[in-house]
C-alpha cells in the first residue's frame, strides 16, 4: 500500500476558509478520482517558525499504478485549484510512503 502524503502550512489569515475548502471540496474531489481508498486529515502539533497552521493529508492509494495514474490524470488540475484559491498563503510539499507492515493491539 502506498500513502500519498501532502503536508501543508496555511497562513492564519485564511486558515478557516482553507480548512472548510479541504473538507468540503478538495479531499472529496481527490477521493472522487477513484485512485484512493481513503484520506486522513491531521493537524501537525508542532509550532512552525514561519507561523500558520500545519496539516498532513494522507491519501491511501489502491496501488502504485493507481497513484501514478493520479499523477498523470488528476494531480496538476487539483493542485492548481488550491494555488488559485490560496496562492501565497500556503506552502505544500508531498511525500510518498510505503506501508511495510501494520500492527494492532489485541485485547484479551
Amino acid at each position: 500500500m502506498i500513502i500519498y502524503n501532502v503536508t501543508v502550512n496555511i497562513d492564519d489569515s485564511v486558515h478557516n476558509e482553507w480548512l472548510e475548502w479541504m473538507k468540503s471540496e478538495h479531499i472529496p474531489k481527490v477521493l472522487g478520482t477513484g485512485k484512493f481508498e481513503k484520506a486522513t486529515l491531521s493537524q501537525v502539533l508542532v509550532e512552525e517558525d514561519m507561523g500558520g497552521q500545519t496539516y498532513s493529508i494522507q491519501y491511501r492509494s489502491y496501488s502504485r499504478e493507481a497513484l501514478d495514474t493520479y499523477y498523470k490524470e488528476d494531480a496538476e488540475g487539483l493542485r492548481l485549484e488550491g494555488f488559485k484559491k490560496f496562492a501565497d498563503k500556503m506552502l505544500a510539499f508531498r511525500t510518498e510512503l510505503e506501508i511495510v507492515d501494520e500492527y494492532t493491539v489485541k485485547f484479551k
